[in-house]
């Protein structure tokens, strides 16, 4: 069913959570009407009780096909550096049967039970497996039914022209219907940055998909790449159609260098991608807010090759932004929050919120602010998909 009215709910806009409870009624999976003692016929009621009321959570920055969830522990041996990563990723996913189907619908589970609604994951198309990723995750969401949406990204992990083969087989995974064209360090992997740009949008305007550029090269090396990106979406005319993932090199940097990049990512419509790192500096929230520069958060890798860590839920992502943003008021904390709904929601090119006409994907929380949600992090008492109950107290329906 995608009708259904949420009674007595506590919305929260950034800002403000409001003190009154109101209605909110989905019809045909969508906001149709928002406001107190509304009645819709025999629309099924679920009772929210004060409870805030939060736009679905948008993970903006997956990587699901290498996940191990739901299967057995695997120590994590992976040698030193981001080739380290990669070579070890490469080399013992076929021993441990990745990517599997089944260990990839137990995350997304996992992520809907959380409130996520939407997630873009990146999937891992080389010359060592071919399209298997993408078939994988594409099974895994298809036995979700609905429950999330989920946006595919062609991902060259080990490497587009240092791979030989690469670049044909992300075309191919695009015409097969993957939404957006991967990147990855086009200097520091990839040795020659325009080269591996050449073929990203190359392909971006070939299939008419977006693009998401993992950019972990910090320093002046980061901050370059960040004006080539900008350079190449402000000439080609993508606004709002280009990430970058990480970007470390900006919270790097100095605040001149961080003012003049920010104003090029809000003039060119890039986006940001963060997955609040413990181990480089945070990307500047604040600033990044106030120039109009969608930021999205994301889990990252949830216990895979890369990482033992992580548990899906976007809730504890947005409680490890404002903790590594250092905020502590109420309002700071809210960015965090908005980074993990509105703005991932943004970065994917979704609407979301309480007006009519936005997606009928919700999370509600036995909270009363959006800081003490992110705070407290409590079990989410129901999770709407499309006008659809797809969770409740922490359980899939």
């Amino acid at each position: 069913m995608t009708d259904l009215l949420l009674r007595d709910a506590l919305l929260w806009h950034p800002g403000s959570a409001g003190d009154s409870l109101t209605d909110v009624l989905i019809r045909a999976g969508r906001v149709a009407a928002v406001g107190p003692g509304l009645e819709a016929g025999d629309v099924p009621v679920e009772g929210l009780g004060g409870r805030l009321l939060l736009p679905g959570f948008v993970d903006a920055h997956a990587h699901v096909d290498k996940t191990l969830w739901g299967g057995p522990w695997v120590p994590h041996d992976a040698g030193p550096g981001l080739q380290g990563k990669i070579r070890n990723g490469v080399e013992a996913r076929p021993a441990l049967g990745l990517p599997n189907p089944g260990y990839i619908t137990a995350l997304l589970q996992q992520m809907v039970a959380c409130g996520t609604t939407h997630a873009r994951t990146h999937v891992d198309v080389d010359t060592a497996m071919g399209l298997a990723a993408v078939h994988a995750v594409r099974e895994a969401v298809a036995r979700l039914d609905g429950r999330i949406t989920v946006d595919l990204v062609a991902f060259p992990q080990a490497g587009l022209l240092t791979a030989p083969g690469t670049a044909e087989l992300m075309d191919a995974a695009l015409a097969e219907g993957a939404d957006l064209v991967g990147g990855i360090d086009p200097a520091g992997l990839e040795n020659d940055p325009v080269a591996h740009l050449d073929v990203v949008f190359g392909l971006a305007g070939k299939h008419g998909a977006g693009v998401d550029i993992h950019l972990h090269d910090g320093g002046p090396l980061g901050v370059w790449q960040y004006e080539l990106i900008i350079e190449r979406a402000r000439a080609l005319g993508m606004r709002g159609k280009v990430t970058i993932s990480h970007g470390f090199a900006l919270g790097e940097a100095a605040p001149a260098v961080q003012e003049r990049v920010i104003a090029g990512l809000a003039e060119a419509g890039v986006s940001l991608a963060t997955v609040a790192p413990a181990a480089a500096a945070p990307l500047p929230l604040v600033a990044l807010r106030e120039a109009g520069v969608p930021v999205g958060a994301g889990n990252d890798g949830v216990r895979d090759l890369w990482s033992p860590y992580g548990d899906g839920d976007m809730l504890e992502r947005a409680l490890f932004l404002a903790q590594r943003g250092r905020f502590v008021r109420d309002e700071e904390i809210e960015i965090a929050l908005e980074a993990a709904t509105l703005g991932g929601a943004r970065v994917t090119g979704r609407r979301a919120g309480f007006a009519p006409g936005d997606p009928g994907d919700f999370a509600a929380v036995p909270a009363r602010t959006a800081a003490e949600a992110v705070c407290v992090r409590p079990v989410r008492s129901l999770v709407v998909k499309g006008g659809r109950v797809v969770a409740r107290d922490g359980r899939l329906v």
